[in-house]
């Protein structure tokens, strides 16, 4: 393998060792000014974009232990990876692709568990982290309401039989 290549492959194993996940995109079709849009719509969700050879990347994601991509390496394709949330991403991708029809999502991987089309698909329709946690405390935080509020039930229900009978004319 040439130097160039080897160096490539290098950055790549580099970058899939890092990150969390990656999605493989083909982008045939695009023009310059639209993959610069989608570069600063990931850079928003924390992911990156990155156009790849697909010898090399077959290669590195070989030696990064990541599980045989097999023939699905074809055409012009490009990685995206980050180190934030795979929802985000898969959602930017999501979006983008239904605005320039000529984005396809290939298949993408989290961890080493490999996710077709639909299961990135899948992804993107998920709440972002945030909101999740949001309903996570909200469900926790629930029951210690409700016990506060019973609890207080009795004693405010006694102060007002007392106030109304304090205020009843003699």
């Amino acid at each position: 393998m040439r130097a160039e290549k080897l160096n490539l492959t290098r950055e790549y194993v580099a970058r899939l060792n890092a990150s969390p996940y990656f999605i493989v995109v083909a982008f045939q079709g695009l023009n310059v000014g639209q993959l610069t849009e989608l570069r600063k719509r990931l850079h928003k969700a924390g992911a990156e974009f990155h156009v790849v050879k697909n010898s090399v990347f077959r290669v590195a994601a070989k030696e990064a232990g990541i599980a045989d991509l097999g023939g699905s390496l074809t055409g012009m394709l490009a990685v995206v990876s980050g180190q934030q949330d795979i929802s985000a991403a898969a959602k930017t991708l999501k979006n983008f692709a239904a605005e320039f029809e000529k984005l396809k999502i290939n298949f993408g991987f989290m961890g080493n568990q490999r996710l077709e089309k639909e299961g990135v698909l899948a992804l993107a329709d998920l709440p972002s982290l945030e909101v999740l946690r949001g309903k996570l405390l909200g469900v926790l935080n629930a029951p210690a309401t409700k016990l506060a509020t019973l609890l207080n039930t009795p004693g405010t229900q006694l102060a007002r039989v007392i106030k109304a009978k304090a205020e009843q004319p003699a």
